[in-house]
């Protein structure tokens, strides 16, 4: 729906949320062979993300639960991601530090507990997976673009083209990829790139990128004396940023946590748990039917 833009539609994705999500409920319904009145609540996202996405998750959210009699918990997307490892087979055990990875967002958050979430840094400009897709779009890739490039770049050769490791040796735990996408502007300027050009440049950009995310989640680390990174977020499936954050937690003997492929993108179990862990910890949840998204959420000030 969304290729021939070369990105979301906003308008287009609410019209197809409204389109699907009632087929969708009484599908997950049927699978989990529950029935709607042995639900305790109804958990949906509040934000951040788009304003009509999140209105359509949101209306429809509060009518189903006042009309099954059910109190609903509003869900911060984020919160979501970095409870998302917890469904694993495997899950770590508080307190971690997380690597939250995604289009929107990169962050490395300390998390003490559920509720308990500390910003130790985060991205000055573009995001991780926003620096793949735009890198993508010089490349002449189709979209979703970070899937594409990191599909290319199996095929090419790091190092042939020298791309910068942006904020690598700062000092703190702040990221940039403005910078290293401008990098690659000017490489596809230089000259007309072959497809042996592009899966190189494709290769470098992905080590630059996994580097520096590597590199400062075990900075991370090493300051909060944790041995457990928990990463998430639609970035977090990439197989090159695996390998490298493996290898470099296993260097200082810690281990690497994360979330099945199927929930590292945005996915519902995620906002689901998300809510029944608020349960669990005796938060109140809300009835009345009034609700009011925030596109713009910051996670510090989610209490």
């Amino acid at each position: 729906m969304h290729a021939e833009y070369g990105g979301v539609v906003p308008e287009l994705a609410s019209r197809d949320h409204i389109r699907r999500v009632v087929p969708l409920l009484r599908e997950a319904l049927a699978q989990s062979g529950k029935r709607l009145d042995e639900v305790d609540a109804v958990a949906y996202t509040r934000g951040p993300g788009l304003s009509g996405a999140l209105l359509v998750g949101c209306a429809f959210a509060e009518a189903l639960a006042v009309a099954i009699d059910k109190p609903t918990i509003p869900v911060h997307h984020l919160e979501g991601h970095l409870l998302s490892p917890l469904l694993s087979s495997n899950p770590p055990t508080f307190p971690f530090v997380a690597l939250l990875v995604s289009g929107g967002h990169t962050q490395l958050m300390h998390v003490a507990r559920v509720g308990s979430y500390e910003l130790l840094g985060e991205s000055l400009d573009d995001a991780a997976g926003e620096a793949f897709d735009k890198t993508a779009k010089l490349l002449g890739l189709g979209y979703p673009g970070g899937p594409a490039l990191a599909s290319l770049a199996e095929s090419g050769t790091a190092g042939r083209f020298k791309l910068p490791r942006p904020m690598i040796n700062s000092g703190d735990l702040a990221f940039s990829f403005s910078g290293l996408k401008t990098a690659v502007l000017t490489a596809v300027r230089a000259r007309e790139l072959t497809p042996a050009d592009k899966a190189d440049l494709a290769a470098e950009f992905q080590e630059a990128v996994t580097e520096v995310l590597a590199t400062k989640a075990v900075a991370a680390c090493r300051q909060r004396r944790l041995s457990a990174l928990v990463v998430a977020g639609g970035v977090g499936a990439n197989r090159r940023l695996r390998e490298r954050l493996d290898d470099a937690m296993a260097k200082i003997g810690g281990r690497v946590f994360y979330p099945a492929l199927d929930l590292c993108t945005d996915n519902g179990a995620m906002i689901a748990f998300c809510g029944a862990q608020r349960l669990l910890q005796g938060e109140t949840p809300r009835r009345g039917g009034a609700f009011a998204v925030r596109p713009r959420w910051p996670l510090n000030e989610l209490r």
